[in-house]
């Protein structure tokens, strides 16, 4: 029973609190107000997305084994180890969905489409013969798609009368696809030999340290082009918060050049001391000017050139 726990990844359910900035943005943006969060319903909707990802990465690590075995850390996985049985498998992949979707229910009927279409992306990212896990970039973008799902999901646990406007929504996918592209960066480094990348992901058998280096570049501009849309349109005064962005996106590419990097385990970076004091910062900001309104920027979003007086 340990092993089937196991391979549900617990520990990766920290990666669900994106759901929060979807939270904060649908407050933000609407007629609705700090007060207006039910807790009870945030943490229903917060277990719900959990087995809904759950269901999810049992799957993968079933269907991922044959690959595993050649990667330094995860041959070590319970489904390479051990004599897991699949009808144990589906039972417990089958189970997670129900419980997900249950959950779901009790957020409301958009809630639970954004929780059907995760399902979905999890059967395309891993069955065959779609399995886009195996096709060089749409196996980045098919994963950190669920970036943009878990945001709706937030958005939605405060109204379902809307949509979040598209830039938040494509700049939220864009900054997934930067942290899986470096992930995937990260990943390439260690194992340190094509060959045997190849075999563990075959993505890798086309990828190369530069290719997905500059695909990480692609997304992280794509991103923050999409944010500094939306700052300009709905929050000017974020734009003060935009270094500490670059800052975060920087420190986080430095970060997979390391080696063993922890890039490789975002599950785990809350361990990583610098990132989260950057990260915190960040929140800081945010926080900060969300009730703070900073007449002069607004200049920036007018259409009128700026005149200077002539002797």
């Amino acid at each position: 029973m340990r092993n089937y726990i196991k391979i549900a990844r617990p520990d990766h359910w920290i990666k669900n609190l994106f759901i929060l900035p979807g939270v904060m943005i649908a407050i933000l943006l609407t007629h609705h107000t700090l007060t207006d969060i039910n807790i009870i319903r945030l943490i229903i909707a917060f277990l719900a997305t959990c087995m809904i990802a759950s269901a999810n990465y049992v799957i993968n690590e079933w269907l991922d084994a044959p690959f595993d075995k050649y990667h330094p850390t995860k041959k070590n996985r319970p489904v390479v180890t051990s004599d897991m049985k699949l009808s144990g498998i589906l039972a417990e992949y089958f189970a997670l969905i129900i419980i997900g979707i249950c959950l779901s229910l009790v957020i409301s009927i958009p809630f639970t489409t954004i929780s059907a279409v995760l399902l979905i992306m999890g059967v395309l990212y891993n069955v065959k013969p779609f399995r886009t896990k195996d096709i060089p970039y749409l196996d980045v973008l098919s994963e950190s798609i669920n970036n943009m799902l878990r945001l709706l999901m937030g958005w939605f646990v405060i109204t379902s009368s809307s949509i979040p406007p598209s830039s938040i929504l494509i700049g939220y996918w864009m900054t997934g696809a930067f942290l899986m592209a470096t992930k995937r960066f990260a990943e390439y480094r260690m194992i340190n030999d094509p060959e045997t990348a190849g075999l563990y992901r075959r993505s890798f058998v086309y990828y190369t340290e530069k290719k997905l280096l500059t695909s990480a570049l692609f997304y992280a501009l794509v991103s923050n082009f999409c944010l500094g849309v939306f700052l300009i349109k709905y929050r000017i005064e974020y734009l003060i918060c935009m270094p500490l962005v670059f800052l975060l996106f920087s420190y986080y590419t430095a970060m997979a050049l390391d080696p063993d990097s922890a890039v490789q385990r975002p599950e785990k970076l809350y361990k990583e001391k610098k990132l989260m004091a950057i990260l915190l910062s960040l929140l800081i900001a945010l926080t900060v000017f969300t009730f703070i309104d900073v007449s002069f920027l607004h200049i920036f979003t007018s259409n009128a050139l700026v005149t200077i007086p002539i002797e």
